[in-house]
C-alpha cells in the first residue's frame, strides 16, 4: 500500500454527504483504505474520516480542489500526509509515569511523533528525558510570577515550532490565553471520571465515597478546569480491601492507557471537535 493521505471534515448534515466526499476523492484515482462517518441526530452535524492512497495526485492539487466544496458545504476540513509526523511537546511535573509510558511507546515507534523537547516545572524527570537523547527545558511555575513564566514557556514551545502538546501529569492549570492558542492541540490526563472528583486528592475522595469502579480522562485542556473534550476514558474495578494507595496504583495504569490511547487518536486523525464534544473514530 502506499502513503495514505487522510481527510476529515465536519459540517451541517445533508442528503448525499458521503457520496459527494467520497466521490470527490474517486474522481481523482484515490483509492480508499478505510472510511469512517457519524451524524449527530441531535445537532444534525456530520462527521467524517476519510483515509485513501492518492495516487499520483499532488495533496496540494487534492486540497486546491477540495476548496470550493466545502466552502460549498459551510465544512471545517484539513487534508495531511499519514506518515506527516507532528511535533510534539510533553510537559510534566514530579510524577512520571505518564511520561515513561508515552516514552518507551515514542521509542518503539508505536506512537510516531517528533519529539524536540519535554518541559517540567520540577527538574525530577530530567535524567529520564536525556537518557532518550531528548532536550529536557525547566521552566518553573512560581505563583509570585506565573504569568511571565507562562509566557516564557509558550515562547519555548513557539520558537520549536510545537504542534501538539502533551500534559503527562502536569500539576499545573494553564492560563486561558494559552488554551486557546493550542485549541484542540492540548491534551490531559486527569486521574478519575470527569466531572466526579475533579480536582486535588481524588482517590481519597473516592476511597471515602467507597466508589466500586475507578478511572481515568484523557481530554483536550480547555481555560475551565478538567471540562474539555472528553477523548477516551478506561476504568478498572475496586474491591473492598483496596485502600487509596491501591486506587492510586490502579488508577496511574488507567491514566497510562487511557492518554496513551488518546494521543494515538490524535495523531492518527481520529478526533474531530464540534463544541464541548469530540467525535472518535476508533480503530
Amino acid at each position: 500500500m502506499s502513503e495514505l493521505a487522510i481527510l476529515k471534515i465536519d459540517c451541517p448534515d445533508n442528503v448525499g454527504l458521503l457520496a459527494r466526499f467520497t466521490g470527490f476523492v474517486a474522481d481523482r484515482g484515490g483509492n480508499f483504505a478505510e472510511v469512517n462517518q457519524y451524524t449527530d441526530p441531535l445537532s444534525r452535524w456530520f462527521f467524517a474520516r476519510l483515509a485513501f492512497e492518492p495516487g499520483v495526485n499532488e495533496l496540494g492539487d487534492f486540497s486546491q480542489a477540495f476548496k470550493p466544496i466545502a466552502f460549498e458545504r459551510q465544512a471545517q476540513w484539513s487534508l495531511r500526509s499519514a506518515s506527516g509526523k507532528i511535533r510534539t511537546a510533553i510537559l510534566v511535573s514530579r510524577e512520571d509515569h505518564c511520561l515513561a509510558d508515552l516514552l518507551w511507546r515514542w521509542r518503539s515507534r508505536e506512537l510516531r511523533f517528533d519529539l524536540p523537547l519535554v518541559i517540567g516545572n520540577h527538574e525530577d524527570c530530567r535524567n529520564q528525558v536525556e537518557r532518550e537523547g531528548v532536550t529536557f527545558v525547566h521552566q518553573p511555575i512560581r505563583p509570585e510570577h506565573r504569568q511571565a513564566d507562562f509566557e516564557r514557556m509558550a515562547q519555548i514551545l513557539r520558537e520549536a515550532k510545537i504542534e501538539f502538546v502533551i500534559l503527562a501529569r502536569f500539576m499545573q492549570v494553564l492560563p486561558a490565553w494559552l488554551c486557546e492558542e493550542f485549541a484542540g492541540r492540548v491534551m490531559n490526563i486527569h486521574h478519575s471520571f470527569l466531572p466526579a472528583f475533579a480536582g486535588a486528592f481524588p482517590y481519597r475522595r473516592a476511597y471515602e465515597r467507597g466508589v466500586k469502579l475507578i478511572g481515568a480522562t484523557c481530554h483536550y485542556a480547555t481555560e475551565e478546569l478538567d471540562a474539555g473534550p472528553i477523548i477516551e476514558q478506561e476504568v478498572v474495578r475496586v474491591e473492598h480491601y483496596h485502600d487509596p494507595e491501591d486506587l492510586r496504583r490502579l488508577g496511574r495504569d488507567c491514566e497510562k492507557i487511557a492518554l496513551a490511547r488518546g494521543v494515538r487518536y490524535h495523531l492518527e486523525d481520529r478526533v474531530l471537535l464540534h463544541g464541548s464534544r469530540a467525535v472518535v473514530f476508533r480503530d
